[in-house]
């Protein structure tokens, strides 16, 4: 599909030796520059994701976990699951004999381990040339000296001001005069910067390990936190196996549970099973079916996939196409089905990638869940905490219930497309629940209906809230009409869903090729 200029739209972006897309206009600066500079994709990633760290300070943070996906010519594609634990102490029938059934966005309970700066270390010492402290002197400088505050960043940081209002320190460090910063202001977070210089000059283990973790340790612990000095200082991330699903010729590549990258796959896999081509890839009948799917594969997510240490199914059989062939057969083309209730989504995360002149491509992850995350801060440290844990339940017996030191169910998911055992592609969507059907979109865009980048990012999405199916305001009279015909009740959704990033390797071309996500500030950056 060729775009047409006669409208507005983005254009993707060409370049020949490196390139970056991210969320900010600064962090694809930054990973650039750090290309420029004789870094690798690696190091440019760890750059680009501690600005972002600081300019984009609601979508993500140190205190939060990292996922990413590592491919380089003619080795097998490598991948880190840097999610942090629940604490030693935490389990299932503390809460429940609290009177609690579920663990809210804003519990103290919903504090993991942060994994984050564990995982940008190891990234580092196996794909990185500059080391960590080198990594960080553009977040640092930005933290210390100011940044001006991007458009969709005040938007978002002015519906959390409730939020942030209810704690200490997320008041002291995340609000100026009682509000949230206004698009153009220039702000400073001295505490933050502070704390990534300490990081910078003693390396990952100043994390957690005395000040910061003791830091982090009081502040949750004043509200009821289980988590202990002790808990911090044990953290360690895995190197793990990628998982993948061919789609009409495209490997997908995910990083294994207890991420949900594995519903992306079988997204693609009931898909497969129906002409989608044949549609119109805005039309009403290519969107029920892709919510369909998803609604299917999302029950199948929550029934069996957690920390793949009480997975009581095995991947394979998960991915299988038998499998997925009869869940399709569970789909009517005219009418949406009675499935079970799917999860409330929406949280707050960045994605980005980048691919560097040797053609190291790294797809990259950093998430606090939701929105400044649990919304507590650390009054010294100036760290804001995730949410992790609110995706445990606590069901007794179920594969996802919250335990001593586990992971939980995890939302955000990098990916990568290869054909032949070469790489494409390396994408990613933000956007909490949504990230697995974001996947398959952009992917169904590009594979069956010839997108570019920018193409595959820019069109409308759906995702559901329980028995509602939420649409952005692209979409048109008659798709609207057509989903409503077949049972979807449609609602407006507030901010659009999620955000993506994606760069295409055309091998025989030599060039690399960017899209950016339009619903947000950033940009794709090449040279």
């Amino acid at each position: 599909m060729s775009r047409d200029f006669h409208f507005p739209g983005r254009s993707p972006v060409i370049a020949r030796h490196g390139m970056a897309a991210t969320s900010h206009p600064l962090a694809s600066l930054a990973a650039v520059d750090t290309l420029r500079a004789g870094g690798t994709a690696a190091d440019a990633a760890v750059a680009a994701c501690a600005v972002l760290c600081v300019v984009e300070p609601h979508m993500t943070g140190i205190g939060g976990d990292c996922f990413t996906l590592v491919a380089k010519p003619g080795e097998p594609v490598w991948g880190y699951n840097g999610c942090g634990r629940s604490g030693a102490a935490a389990t299932t029938e503390k809460l429940r004999a609290q009177g609690l059934t579920s663990i809210a966005p804003d519990s103290p309970h919903a504090v993991t381990v942060p994994g984050a700066i564990e995982a940008w270390g190891n990234i580092l010492r196996t794909h990185g040339r500059f080391d960590l402290a080198r990594n960080l002197q553009t977040a640092i400088d930005y933290a210390e000296n100011g940044f001006p505050v991007a458009a969709r960043v005040a938007w978002d940081w002015a519906d959390l001001v409730p939020k942030l209002k209810k704690d200490a320190g997320a008041t002291r460090h995340y609000l100026f005069n009682g509000a949230a910063p206004k698009e153009g202001d220039v702000i400073r977070l001295p505490a933050l910067a502070k704390t990534l210089r300490a990081i910078a000059a003693n390396g990952p283990r100043a994390f957690y390990q005395g000040e910061i973790a003791d830091d982090i340790v009081a502040t949750v612990a004043a509200k009821g936190s289980l988590l202990t000095a002790a808990d911090i200082a044990a953290h360690r991330g895995d190197v793990v196996t990628p998982i993948s699903t061919n789609y009409r010729g495209l490997d997908l590549v995910e990083i294994p549970p207890n991420g949900q990258g594995i519903t992306a796959l079988l997204i693609l896999n009931i898909l497969e099973n129906f002409d989608i081509k044949a549609l119109d890839p805005l039309g009403a009948e290519r969107y029920h079916l892709m919510a369909e799917a998803a609604r299917i594969a999302y029950a199948v997510r929550d029934q069996h996939v957690s920390d793949p240490q009480t997975m009581r199914t095995q991947v394979p059989d998960l991915l299988d196409k038998g499998f997925a062939r009869k869940l399709a057969q569970k789909i009517d083309r005219n009418r949406r089905a009675d499935l079970t209730t799917l999860p409330t989504p929406g949280s707050d995360t960045i994605y980005l990638t980048v691919v560097d002149r040797d053609r190291t491509v790294v797809s990259f992850i950093n998430s606090l869940y939701s929105g400044f995350g649990v919304g507590i801060c650390t009054e010294k440290t100036g760290i804001m905490l995730n949410n992790r844990g609110a995706c445990f339940n606590l069901t007794p017996g179920h594969p996802n219930a919250l335990a001593p030191s586990k992971r939980p169910l995890h939302t955000i998911i990098p990916a990568l497309g290869l054909r032949d055992g070469r790489c494409e592609l390396s994408l990613g969507v933000m956007g909490g629940h949504y990230q697995s059907l974001g996947h398959a979109q952009m992917i169904q865009n590009i594979v069956d209906y010839g997108m570019d980048m920018q193409q595959a990012i820019d069109t409308p999405r759906l995702f559901f809230d329980g028995d509602r199916t939420t649409v952005e305001r692209g979409f048109s009279v008659a798709a609207r009409e057509g989903l409503t015909a077949r049972g979807h009740t449609l609602v407006d959704v507030k901010p659009p869903w999620g955000g993506a990033q994606i760069i295409a390797i055309d091998w025989d071309r030599g060039v690399l090729i960017g899209g950016s996500e339009s619903r947000k500030d950033g940009c794709a950056l090449g040279y």
